[in-house]
């Protein structure tokens, strides 16, 4: 049977990827956007003009009423859900804890902590074998940010990603009888437009590329490529796992706000 996928925040960056390779390798896709209807659609035609099939579905994940649309369309132009990739983010606000602003804070988790748990919730509805479903796999993007703290700066957003580690842990042992594997990958700096100002700043780029032991930023589709192998039969005995997408982690602690 087909195997139908929803990539939340797939307009862009790790999502688009994810899409593009889910569609080649097979898979319905539907692609999740809040503003960027034009790239949504772009990434439809593109894969449909290579005999694909996928949706555009705007929604946005910090409104719960939103996230259950969402995966009602899904249900109505795709059919049964089997793959659910949770990459939709918010950057969090590049502030010390003495400057947080609570509002800045709340569209953080809203977008990046309770979006992706309501998403979970109504793809396990769909997925699980006692509800009728044919089990299926839940990739999350979390990032190597969880695992240090964030840098100076960051840390909130640090935060919300190390409760998407927890969450991703928990939820495995949860739903595995249920046919679902739960899984997350943790990207090191990977240029997508959330990090855009670094195509501009050529020593930010460099000082942040001497930090990783690779000496490079990922591109989106070395992200991609495991998320495809954590949602693929290879990856079968896989669950609850965390895996690092990070070029070998970080050698220094620090960095300065790109400018």
């Amino acid at each position: 049977m087909e195997q139908v996928l929803l990539v939340t925040g797939g307009s862009r960056g790790i999502g688009a990827e994810t899409a593009r390779l889910a569609a080649a390798r097979g898979y319905a896709v539907a692609v999740n956007y809040r503003e960027r209807a034009d790239a949504a659609r772009a990434l439809v035609e593109e894969i449909e003009s290579a005999g694909g099939r996928a949706v555009a579905v705007q929604a946005d994940v910090a409104d719960a009423r939103d996230v259950e649309r969402l995966f009602a369309t899904v249900d109505e132009e795709l059919g049964p859900l089997t793959a659910f990739v949770n990459s939709a983010g918010h950057g969090g606000g590049y502030a010390r804890a003495r400057d947080f602003d609570p509002d800045v804070l709340d569209t953080l988790m809203r977008v990046t902590v309770i979006g992706a748990m309501v998403g979970a919730r109504e793809a396990v509805r769909r997925m699980a074998l006692g509800q009728g479903g044919r089990g299926g796999a839940i990739v999350n993007v979390s990032s190597m940010a969880s695992t240090i703290g964030g840098r100076p700066g960051r840390t909130d957003y640090a935060a919300s990603k190390a409760a998407i580690d927890s969450f991703t842990v928990g939820l495995a042992k949860e739903v595995a009888r249920d046919g679902i594997r739960v899984n997350a990958v943790r990207p090191a700096v990977t240029m997508t437009d959330m990090v855009d100002q670094l195509r501009r700043d050529e020593a930010a780029r460099d000082a942040i590329a001497a930090s990783i032991p690779v000496n490079r930023i990922a591109e989106p589709v070395e992200v991609a490529r495991p998320i495809l192998w954590l949602l693929s039969d290879e990856a079968s005995y896989v669950n609850g796992c965390l895996l690092d997408v990070s070029g070998g982690g970080f050698t220094v602690a620090e960095l300065k706000k790109p400018e």
